[in-house]
């Protein structure tokens, strides 16, 4: 399967269908009336998070999610029949931004959770609901209220508890496969690992996840190489275990780099937990691991270093139970949540969700109701949508 982090969609909830004008006119029935019904509400967007998906491959051949609209009323005082939502499934890890990537909106982090991102409109009223002692026979129906559109951005954030980073060829790849049951492609050349993968790695009778993303090289966040994107990925991580390629001639300038990186990158990676690992041990001499564990240790300014080798063996078992202490203590420290997750009952607008006039030029009449000859203004201060007799904020 295709590995695909991001990707932008434009979602659509349903149009309320339109209430109906319709009298009762039967033969022997001494009084007729108006007998139109309501119109039915229009479909929501709803997004879901589900476990057993890694991509979001899917939504590269299908970018646009258009909920049902809202039947219409009938006579007889039958109400339309509401809208089919659209529920779209994501990965554990998907965060849903804004068109300008500026605001979360949603954040899925646990499988079940659900989040509604557009409402669909109500349906507008037939006419039975107009008739008063003083208008027996009213011909008002109204049109459904409108759905609302927006274009928004997905983006991917594997969630796991460790993440490895390191320079080209450093052997993260190697480390992986020998810890877990994952089967990354390694070869000798750089840039082997073109997308992250995770594999789950058992340190006495507990697990924890780890995931491998692309090596950086300098200038990665001003695009070099495979670029900085692939960071987000580790975000979330409790630790990041820094391979260090022990055949470099200079260990400590390979170590820079890449700390480097992630301090422009952001996020605060540079803040998290490290644990840095001279890799390549079985093919150095006892006195060229102790040189240059010394220059580690110098640049790494408090850091752990520690010797290690993916391929013979050399060091998996310490490291292990060294990563699984420190994702203990921030377990302990900060829940068993991810890192960093927002909040994921969306954007906490105050603002209701039927729409509101916004002053703008375009000529259409998507923020308000129309019911055919008057264009109603839903703004949120003289409007509530929750029936429980008090205004939105």
């Amino acid at each position: 399967m295709k590995f695909l982090d991001q990707a932008k969609i434009f979602i659509k909830s349903g149009e309320g269908g339109a209430g109906a004008v319709s009298f009762r006119r039967e033969k022997y029935i001494e009084y007729g009336g108006p007998d139109g019904g309501d119109g039915g509400r229009g479909g929501d967007v709803i997004i879901e998070c589900v476990a057993n998906l890694n991509t979001l491959i899917d939504f590269r051949y299908q970018q646009h999610f258009k909920a049902e609209i809202g039947h219409h009323g009938m006579g007889k005082n039958r109400t339309g029949g509401s809208g089919e939502s659209v529920i779209m499934k994501l990965p554990v890890g998907t965060q849903v931004l804004s068109e300008d990537r500026e605001e979360v909106i949603a954040d899925l982090t646990e499988p079940g959770q659900r989040v509604v991102l557009l409402r669909g409109g109500d349906g507008g009223f037939g006419n039975a609901h107009y008739k008063t002692s003083t208008n027996q026979a009213p011909r008002r129906g109204d049109a459904g209220w409108p759905g609302q559109e927006m274009y928004v951005w997905l983006r991917l954030k594997l969630i796991a508890d460790c993440g490895l980073v390191g320079l080209p060829n450093a052997g993260k790849s190697t480390f992986l496969a020998a810890v877990t049951h994952a089967r990354p492609k390694i070869a000798d050349y750089p840039f082997t690992t073109l997308h992250p993968n995770l594999g789950v790695a058992q340190a006495g009778e507990e697990e924890f996840i780890i995931a491998d993303i692309p090596g950086l090289i300098e200038g990665a966040h001003e695009g070099a190489g495979l670029g900085d994107r692939f960071l987000g990925h580790i975000e979330r991580c409790r630790v990041l275990l820094h391979l260090i390629d022990g055949t470099e001639e200079d260990v400590a300038e390979a170590y820079r780099i890449v700390r480097g990186e992630l301090t422009s990158y952001g996020g605060g990676l540079d803040e998290k937990i490290e644990i840095v690992c001279l890799n390549k041990c079985d093919a150095l001499m006892p006195e060229e691991i102790e040189e240059k564990m010394a220059a580690l240790k110098a640049a790494a300014k408090g850091a752990r270093v520690m010797p290690l080798s993916g391929a013979a063996g050399i060091g998996l078992k310490d490291v292990l139970f060294a990563l699984l202490a420190h994702i203990k203590e921030s377990r302990a420290a900060h829940g068993a949540a991810p890192l960093g997750a927002e909040a994921t009952g969306g954007t906490g607008k105050a603002s209701s969700w039927k729409p509101a006039l916004d002053g703008d030029d375009d000529g259409d009449k998507g923020n308000g109701a129309w019911d055919g000859r008057t264009f109603y203004d839903l703004s949120a201060e003289d409007y509530d949508d929750d029936d429980d007799g008090d205004e939105d904020a």
